[in-house]
């Protein structure tokens, strides 16, 4: 079942990035993913599984640039690599679509999980070495929403 995360999450949601530190994390960001919840977050969603959290991933939005940003990727490692991230990434997708002034999805990752947005469709534009931390470098990739409102000529 994938939610919107409440304050009430945050003890479970901080404890499941600390189980990817530090396979998919540094544990420098510790500190910054608790901002993020606490200060930053436009939409977030959690996953769900027998009342655990095992997922979470959130949205932010830039209006003006006409992007949506998704951020703070996690999986619990007993998870991962069973399609709960593929299914993640795609319903915030799906909720970004709703809106119709965004066109460009982004996410900053690392090299470590570059592959795995590779595959649903986001193209690489730039790379910045030890970008989050030593050893942690930045991969910005986009994808491009289609108006499929349109009619074709």
């Amino acid at each position: 079942m994938i939610r919107s995360y409440t304050s009430k999450d945050k003890q479970a949601v901080m404890a499941l990035l600390r189980l990817n530190i530090p396979q998919n994390f540094d544990v420098s960001e510790e500190n910054d993913f608790a901002d993020y919840l606490d200060h930053h977050v436009e939409e977030y969603f959690v996953v769900e599984e027998n009342g655990n959290i095992i997922g979470a991933g959130g949205i932010n939005y830039f209006m003006d640039a006409q992007t949506a940003r998704i951020s703070w990727d996690m999986i619990h490692p007993d998870f991962q690599g069973k399609g709960i991230g593929t299914l993640l990434t795609k319903y915030r997708i799906d909720q970004i679509k709703k809106n119709p002034g965004i066109q460009v999805v982004v996410v900053r990752t690392t090299q470590l999980a570059y592959p795995f947005y590779e595959k649903i469709g986001f193209v690489l534009e730039k790379t910045e070495k030890d970008y989050w931390a030593k050893g942690f470098d930045l991969y910005y990739m986009t994808l491009a929403l289609h108006n499929t409102t349109g009619s074709q000529d």
